[in-house]
């Protein structure tokens, strides 16, 4: 590298590499985001999410390379559920690696984690994107530990890291995980959470309504207000107040259960 290039160190990391040529920082494996994750909507943070406090994190292989950010939030052990990502602080940190398997080994997860959390170590989970695998090895460890429900683990993950992406195939090992420690399938875990582009939705088993209420859309223009009232199909001279028009209204109302007699006549209310 080049003394000029020496002189400007990396404005993110503080390193010396080429940031923005997208070289891969070669202290603390930092480097820049990927097209598609600037145009997401989630940010993407140099800190791993907390998931249950000063005990478990989730993260990708971007947090689980800055070894001095890990050192910051007192982890010390890593769960590396991708094989390809290497285990690059061997001295630093107690790590973990899982098989490289289509089917997730939850209990061995479950086991080095339920034997952190013990000797009350600080320990990270993490995939390489941080949004399918290793938040499904959380999300088996709540419901084993916390004996919470698919539905209810997987919307706390979701909360706290917003970025979750889990596939159907991912999704259905859960649901396996979840029928074998409970013995049945929840009702709401039943249906794959499926979640609209920048909001989060949770699905989980309820019937989709025919015409599905739009989620508000904050800061975008032209956007319907949340304390807007609904439109209502009624002509205006439904509102008209007057006595000429109280005998249709009354004849109109559906909670009459007879039809109004048009023979009879109105009692005459005060004097002539």
């Amino acid at each position: 590298m080049r003394k000029r290039e020496r002189e400007n160190p990396c404005a993110v990391c503080g390193h010396y590499h080429k940031y923005e040529e997208g070289e891969v920082c070669g202290v603390c494996g930092h480097r820049m985001p990927a097209v598609a994750e600037k145009s997401s909507s989630f940010q993407v943070s140099a800190f791993p999410s907390e998931i249950l406090p000063e005990f478990l994190y989730l993260g990708s292989y971007d947090n689980a390379s800055r070894a001095e950010l890990l050192k910051t939030q007192g982890i010390s052990r890593i769960l590396n559920t991708v094989p390809a990502c290497q285990n690059l602080y061997k001295n630093s940190f107690t790590y973990h690696c899982l098989p490289d398997n289509q089917n997730l080994p939850f209990e061995d997860a479950i086991q080095f984690l339920e034997k952190c959390e013990k000797e009350n170590a600080r320990v990270l989970v993490h995939c390489m994107s941080g949004k399918n695998r290793s938040p499904a090895i959380v999300i088996a460890y709540l419901m084993k530990s916390k004996g919470w429900r698919l539905a209810q683990s997987y919307q706390w993950v979701k909360e706290r890291r917003a970025s979750v992406d889990i596939t159907q195939a991912v999704y259905q090992q859960l649901l396996e995980f979840e029928q074998k420690i409970f013995g049945s399938v929840d009702n709401c875990s039943a249906m794959w959470p499926t979640l609209s582009p920048g909001v989060p939705s949770f699905s989980f088993g309820f019937p989709k309504p025919n015409n599905p209420v739009l989620a508000p859309a904050f800061g975008k223009a032209g956007a319907s207000s949340v304390l807007a009232r609904p439109a209502y199909d009624i002509p205006p001279q439904e509102f008209i107040f007057g006595a000429g028009q109280a005998q249709q209204s009354t004849s109109a109302s559906c909670f009459d259960t007879h039809p109004p007699d048009q023979n009879s006549k109105d009692i005459p209310m005060g004097g002539s």
